[in-house]
C-alpha cells in the first residue's frame, strides 16, 4: 500500500458516509455494455470529500443518516493501512451496493414496489448500504436515498470483488503538462507529453509513487507527485435529473443541428466526395458527413496541441477542427469531449460522427467498427478499429 492510497481512504471513507440512496425494480431490457446516460461519472472517491446531511425518501426532511461507517471505523482502517494489515479500499467496497441488472432498477420511496419511483441504478452503479428490509437495501447514491431491490444487486464480499471491475482508476493531471516515461524512473526515456487537467485510466502504481496511465502513444509512467488518484463510479439519477439531462440534451441537439444547417447554407465546401478507401457506415445524415469529411484528412500529421486539419491537430484539436467546419464549438480537451452531446448506451448503437472516448484520447466514429483520429506524432491522423490496442472506451457521445 503507497501513500496516495492511504490519503485516498480518508476521503473515501468520508464519501461513503454521503452517497445518497437508490430504489429499484428491474427493466426488462437488452443490457447496456459500457456507457451510461450521463456518459461517464458521479461518485468519486478522493481525498478531502466533506460529510453531508441526507434528505429522507418518505419525508424530504434533513436528517443525518447514521451510516454503517462511523469516525472510529476510518480511523481504525486507516490505523490498519498504515500498519499494511489491510487494504482500505477494499473495506470501502463492502459498504457499496452494486446494481446488477438489464440496464436499470428503479429506486423507491419504499421498501415496497408500490413505493414512488425516485429515480434509476443503471446496471454497475453504485450506492451506499445503508439498512436492509424485507428484502430490500436502503441506499444513498448521488442525490437520491431510497430503496432497491435486494435481489437485483449485491453488496459486503460480492460487491468488494466486483467494485474494481465497474469502477475506474482515474489519474488527473495537475500540473500543466507532464512528461510519461518508459519506465518509473525519472531517468527512463520519455515516452511522450500529456496536458494538465487531463484524466487518464491508471494500470498499476508502485510503492515509491510511481502511476502507469494509459495513453495514446502507449502504457507509460508518471509521477504521483503530479496527478490526482480517484476510483470513479457512476451512481443513481433521480427523476429531476433524468428529466433535465433529456431537455439539456435535446436543446443542445437542436442548437447542433442548426449550426449545421447554417454552415452548409454558407458554404458548399465542407462535405467532400467520399473516401474510396473508407466506407462509411449508416447514420443520420449529419453523421455520416461529418464522418466523411473527416476521412479526407487521412495522412495528414499528428501535432500536440495544435488544431489544424492540414499542418497537424491533436486528438480533441481534430475533432473539434471537423465539427467546427458544421459549425459546431467543441472544446480542446478529451476529457471535456466526454460531456459534449448525449450519450449512446453502446458501442453496438454508435452512428458515424459519434465521439468516441478513451483514457486521454478521442475519436470520431467512422461506422463499421471503425475510427478515425489523430493517433500519435509517428502516425498522424489515420483510420483504427475502435477497439485498438484493446483500449477501453469510457463514453459514446452523440452531437447531431
Amino acid at each position: 500500500m503507497n501513500h496516495y492510497g492511504v490519503k485516498l481512504a480518508a476521503g473515501a471513507l468520508a464519501a461513503v458516509i454521503t452517497f445518497s440512496g437508490l430504489h429499484i425494480d428491474v427493466m426488462a431490457s437488452d443490457k447496456v455494455t459500457s456507457v451510461l446516460p450521463s456518459g461517464g461519472v458521479n461518485l468519486f472517491l478522493v481525498k478531502d470529500t466533506s460529510l453531508e446531511s441526507l434528505q429522507t425518501p418518505q419525508t424530504g426532511t434533513e436528517n443525518k443518516i447514521e451510516a454503517s461507517v462511523t469516525v472510529a471505523d476510518i480511523q481504525e482502517v486507516m490505523n490498519a493501512a498504515s500498519a499494511g494489515k489491510q487494504d482500505p479500499e477494499e473495506e470501502l467496497f463492502r459498504n457499496l451496493v452494486i446494481a446488477q441488472v438489464n440496464r436499470y432498477v428503479n429506486i423507491r420511496s419504499l421498501p415496497s414496489e408500490q413505493g414512488e419511483v425516485l429515480g434509476k441504478l443503471y446496471d454497475n452503479s453504485v450506492g451506499t448500504f445503508i439498512a436492509e428490509e424485507n428484502g430490500w437495501y436502503l441506499i444513498t447514491s448521488g442525490t437520491v436515498t431510497g430503496y432497491v431491490k435486494a435481489e437485483y444487486c449485491v453488496t459486503g464480499e460480492a460487491a468488494a470483488e466486483l467494485a474494481r471491475e465497474v469502477g475506474s482508476r482515474m489519474a488527473t493531471v495537475s500540473t500543466t503538462t507532464l512528461y510519461v516515461r518508459t519506465e518509473p524512473s525519472i531517468e527512463a526515456p520519455r515516452l511522450g507529453m500529456v496536458p494538465g487537467g487531463e484524466d487518464f485510466l491508471v494500470l498499476d502504481e508502485t510503492d515509491d509513487g510511481w502511476i502507469k496511465i494509459n495513453m495514446e502513444e502507449g502504457d507509460g509512467w508518471v509521477s504521483g507527485d503530479f496527478v490526482d488518484i480517484r476510483t470513479e463510479f457512476v451512481e443513481a439519477e433521480s427523476k429531476a435529473e433524468e428529466e433535465a439531462r433529456l431537455a439539456k440534451e435535446a436543446e443542445e441537439r437542436r442548437k447542433a443541428q442548426e449550426a449545421a444547417q447554417a454552415a452548409q447554407q454558407q458554404t458548399t465546401t465542407q462535405t467532400p466526395a467520399q473516401s474510396t478507401d473508407y466506407a462509411v457506415g449508416e447514420g443520420s445524415e449529419l453523421g455520416v458527413a461529418v464522418a466523411e469529411y473527416a476521412l479526407q484528412f487521412v495522412g495528414n500529421p499528428y501535432v500536440y496541441g495544435g488544431t489544424s486539419l492540414t499542418n497537424g491537430a491533436d486528438c480533441s484539436g481534430f475533432v473539434l477542427s471537423v465539427y467546427a467546419n458544421f459549425g459546431v464549438s467543441l472544446p480542446h480537451s478529451a476529457k471535456a469531449d466526454r460531456s459534449q452531446g448525449y450519450a449512446v448506451d453502446s458501442l453496438e448503437n454508435a452512428q458515424p460522427g459519434d465521439l468516441i472516448c478513451y483514457s486521454g484520447h478521442v475519436a470520431l466514429y467512422i461506422g463499421n467498427g471503425q475510427i478515425v483520429h489523430a493517433s500519435n506524432s509517428r502516425t498522424g491522423i489515420i483510420v483504427s478499429s475502435v477497439n485498438y490496442s484493446n483500449k477501453k472506451i469510457l463514453a459514446i457521445r452523440r452531437i447531431f
